[in-house]
């Protein structure tokens, strides 16, 4: 269905009603993702240079949350096993991971950063922080926690209206989760 000027607010292609308030949050979310992406190549390729975007995220999960099963990490990510595989062996390939056997179960797996994959990325990471800290240095302290509260609280609620929960995803404790 085409919005029609009658259908439309004042000059606007926006229907009638809609809460600009909501359509504010929406254009900033998109930008804000936007650039999310674009960073997330970046901080991969400073990682190492041929690590994929997507991959940096699995450094930030076991970063922050230690050795886990890949099946863990599929579902914390909502990818399929044959996708998981794909990347850790990525990693594996760029010694940034390591596997070794589950002690509570020998046939399970557990995924883990490697040493060089601990340095590689927390160098990056700390890059990544120090830099927040230079952008967000005219705000107060209050704003930056409140902006964390905020961002924390709205994913609390994607997780739990997705039925994963912070047992699934692992509690984020008011911590940002993009590393």
């Amino acid at each position: 269905m085409h919005n029609t000027r009658a259908d439309s607010v004042a000059g606007t292609d926006e229907p009638r009603g809609v809460d600009q308030v909501f359509l504010s949050l929406e254009r900033e979310l998109a930008v804000f993702l936007r650039r999310a992406r674009a960073t997330s190549g970046e901080l991969a390729r400073e990682v190492h240079p041929e690590l994929e975007a997507a991959a940096y995220g699995l450094l930030v999960r076991l970063a922050d949350a230690g050795q886990q099963r890949a099946t863990d990490l599929a579902g914390y990510f909502g990818v399929g096993k044959a996708t998981m595989s794909r990347q850790l062996r990525a990693l594996e390939d760029l010694g940034l991971i390591d596997r070794e056997p589950d002690p509570a179960d020998g046939r399970a797996v557990l995924v883990r950063l490697t040493d060089e994959g601990h340095d590689r990325f927390g160098r990056v990471r700390n890059s990544r922080r120090a830099q927040y800290a230079r952008r967000l240095a005219s705000w107060d302290r209050r704003e930056v926690a409140e902006l964390a509260r905020l961002l924390h609280r709205l994913n609390a609620e994607q997780d739990a209206e997705e039925g994963c929960g912070a047992a699934a995803r692992g509690d984020r404790g008011g911590k940002g989760g993009n590393g």
